[in-house]
């Protein structure tokens, strides 16, 4: 049954008209068929539907992460479902880890990043401006997840209080100024993720990753595009989720360790010649004939 400080999707097949809602006694909800009542949906379990006064039918459903970020009450632009799950699997995100984030922004990376490190796991996410921090804060409560994530409100240019961290992710201006920060706090074979909204922001990055020698460097960007669900009508929506960003990916590897030269060994060094002196050239000896035999010249015979 659905209780009070539940999340609840409520879903309609007429598009636009869903919600996620977080059930509290007294409160309503109002769609375009009517108010749908808290208390009533408490009622129900998850997978049932409820009737609007006016007998349109709202299903009570389960929601997903992807539908928490998408609909998460914000401030700044956010990441978006499709770059999330990617950045997920890039990053080697597990349960467990520690991740450390700059950009909080309003919490859906962040929020997504503490979902899947579990109870045993860590975020540290920075931004410089509190407001965004605490709007995250209050997100990723609604979510259930503040207390896996440590909220850290200061400039980048301080680094990092982290060190060999299993994940490191920038959603910032200038990457490229950070790239040092990022290195000081990863642990080596781990990866990197920062995401970029233009291609002269790609170029800039690139140059500080291989400065700093990270490995397997990649450059992503992703399209998503939604298909009508109409069985006798497939076809793809009018809209589509085009750019939102393009990611780049990286893992930190060690400087490899500097090459001894050997030492020369003066023994077998050739005595150089005396400035000035030229070698006298050895005379080639004569071949000497084979089987002891000598050679001699047959005179010419006289012609009388």
């Amino acid at each position: 049954m659905i209780k009070e400080d539940d999340l609840v999707f409520i879903w309609n097949p007429k598009k636009g008209d869903s919600f996620l809602i977080k059930v509290q006694p007294g409160q309503s909800q109002g769609t375009h068929f009517g108010q749908i009542k808290h208390s009533e949906i408490m009622e129900h379990n998850y997978g049932e539907g409820i009737r609007t006064p006016k007998g349109q039918v709202y299903y009570l459903l389960r929601p997903t992460l992807g539908e928490f970020t998408r609909r998460i009450k914000r401030q700044t632009q956010i990441v978006f479902p499709k770059e999330a799950g990617f950045i997920i699997e890039h990053l080697n995100i597990f349960p467990g880890c520690t991740v450390v984030e700059c950009g909080t922004g309003s919490g859906s990376l962040c929020c997504t990043f503490a979902h899947f490190v579990g109870d045993t796991g860590k975020v540290c996410t920075y931004d410089r401006r509190e407001e965004f921090s605490a709007l995250a804060k209050k997100n990723a409560e609604k979510w259930g997840v503040a207390h896996r994530i440590e909220f850290n409100v200061r400039s980048l240019d301080e680094g990092f209080k982290e060190r060999d961290a299993d994940a490191v992710f920038l959603d910032v201006p200038a990457p490229w100024e950070y790239i040092d920060k990022a290195y000081e706090a990863l642990a080596p074979g781990c990866h990197l993720g920062i995401l970029v909204p233009t291609t002269n922001q790609i170029s800039e990055t690139l140059r500080a990753l291989q400065e700093f020698n990270f490995a397997d460097v990649q450059v992503v960007e992703i399209m998503l595009r939604y298909f009508k669900t109409e069985p006798n009508r497939i076809r793809p929506e009018d809209m589509m989720i085009g750019h939102t960003g393009y990611l780049i990916f990286g893992v930190k590897t060690l400087p490899l360790p500097e090459l001894e030269e050997p030492e020369e060994n003066a023994e077998t060094q050739p005595e150089a010649a005396p400035a000035g002196e030229e070698c006298a050239a050895e005379p080639e000896s004569a071949e000497a004939p084979e089987n002891g035999e000598t050679e001699h010249k047959e005179e010419p015979e006289s012609v009388d």
